[in-house]
């Protein structure tokens, strides 16, 4: 039975949300979750697959995930790999596969990497469960981008047939 290391690197909990699920469809191997700090302070010699899920917030992925890349780069060339990024972007139809999404465009911009399988998915807007400078910020901005803003409202994009899609292709 395959080996297959899910690593993530979330703010809010959308990304684990993800991989979990991801996980409960890799029924032909044998899964583990864990954080990307987590991750960083072991090796990947014992899995056979690695596939890592990180969350855009501000525009950006957190810098854990570049430290994580260029420690463990070498080891991620040498077994297949998957990358995904979360994002609020990715909701418009355009802007919702590796090719057109800003953020992994920029994302293999600057890093070296080039995983086996890229995937892009929508997060989730928790306007409840942020503090008050989170809250106005990511409102201003969903107001730029013509997205949701009533501040009580908690509104998901992720498309789970997409997610589901993705596991699939992982598992072959």
């Amino acid at each position: 039975m395959s080996r297959t290391l899910i690593i993530y690197s979330t703010i809010d909990g959308q990304t684990k949300a993800i991989c979990e699920r991801i996980a409960s469809l890799l029924v032909n191997a044998k899964t583990e979750i864990m954080t990307i700090e987590q991750a960083g302070q072991n090796g990947l010699s014992n899995f056979n697959q690695v596939i890592i899920g990180a969350s855009i917030r501000y525009g950006k992925h957190r810098p854990e995930l570049y430290n994580f890349l260029k420690k463990h780069r070498e080891e991620l060339e040498k077994i297949k790999s998957a990358f995904f990024s979360v994002n609020v972007v990715a909701r418009k139809p355009l802007k919702n596969t590796p090719e057109t999404n800003p953020y992994m465009i920029k994302f293999l911009g600057l890093t070296p990497w080039r995983p086996d399988q890229l995937a892009v998915f929508a997060g989730k807007i928790d306007y409840p469960k942020y503090g008050f400078i989170d809250k106005q910020m990511i409102r201003f901005i969903m107001w730029m981008t013509k997205g949701p803003t009533d501040i009580s409202g908690t509104f998901e994009f992720t498309d789970w047939s997409a997610v589901e899609d993705f596991a699939e292709r992982l598992s072959s």
